[in-house]
């Protein structure tokens, strides 16, 4: 039974009459290094067409096909149609979660070229994970929204609290602080392990507030990958807001 059909049961019977979860369904769609590639990739919150999602996995058109026809049977993908061209996205912030966490536990890759070398580098210092900001200045926010008292101290996976929603440095950032809302089940707050700095960066609604305010003001700009580039406003601005050193940041030059 795949992830789809799991949802379905839950739908049509009670939920004592479900057994436990079957951890090996999504693992095995996964593991497969190619449909693997292409969900890490997904990871940077865009619509991808099948194509660019095989040039990033290193396989053929028609063998992309197949895995995306079954990540999206399974409920990991979802496809929007333009024309003759598909585009793929990740179905939920809890598959890009999952994810995320994954690659806590994964091995690194060796590095192998000045390419492997910079990308590392520049996915460490910032990059997208989803829809919310992740890398070394993912941690420099939450920890500044910490400190001056926006935010409780955050735990990985965890539900967080937002302390004070008209906080100055929230308002400062350009924040749109989401309204409460308890018909939305996302978190307002949560904390996401960092799989490259090891501590929780802000997720949830207000982290995908949070980079949306960032992107919107020209302070960080999407590229071809997960990373996200430094501009000169955002290394003067966020140098003066979070109260740090951006020249002895990893890659806040690039």
């Amino acid at each position: 039974m795949n992830v789809a059909a799991y949802t379905e049961a839950s739908r049509t019977y009670p939920a004592r009459m479900l057994a436990d979860v079957d951890v090996s369904v999504p693992a095995a769609l996964i593991g497969n290094p190619a449909r693997a590639a292409m969900l890490v990739a997904l990871l940077n919150g865009k619509p991808l067409a099948a194509g660019e999602l095989a040039r990033l996995a290193g396989i053929s058109p028609s063998t992309a096909g197949e895995h995306l026809a079954r990540l999206t049977a399974s409920g990991l993908t979802t496809v929007t149609r333009s024309g003759r061209h598909r585009y793929y996205t990740l179905s939920s912030a809890e598959v890009a979660q999952a994810l995320e966490c994954l690659q806590t536990i994964a091995p690194p890759r060796p590095v192998r070229s000045l390419r492997d070398a910079r990308t590392g580098s520049t996915l460490a210092f910032a990059r997208s994970c989803y829809d919310h900001l992740a890398g070394q200045l993912a941690l420099h926010l939450a920890n500044a929204l910490t400190a001056q008292g926006a935010l409780a101290p955050l735990v990985p996976a965890q539900k967080g609290t937002l302390l004070h929603a008209e906080h100055p440095l929230l308002a400062e950032l350009g924040v749109q602080v989401p309204a409460r809302n308890s018909t939305n089940r996302r978190p307002l707050v949560r904390g996401c392990l960092d799989w490259t700095e090891r501590q929780p960066h802000l997720a949830g609604q207000l982290g995908a507030a949070a980079l949306t305010a960032l992107t919107s003001r020209a302070w960080l700009q999407p590229t071809n990958s997960r990373a996200l580039h430094l501009t000169d406003d955002g290394r003067r601005n966020l140098g003066h807001l979070l109260n740090i050193d951006m020249t002895a940041l990893r890659n806040a030059s690039s």
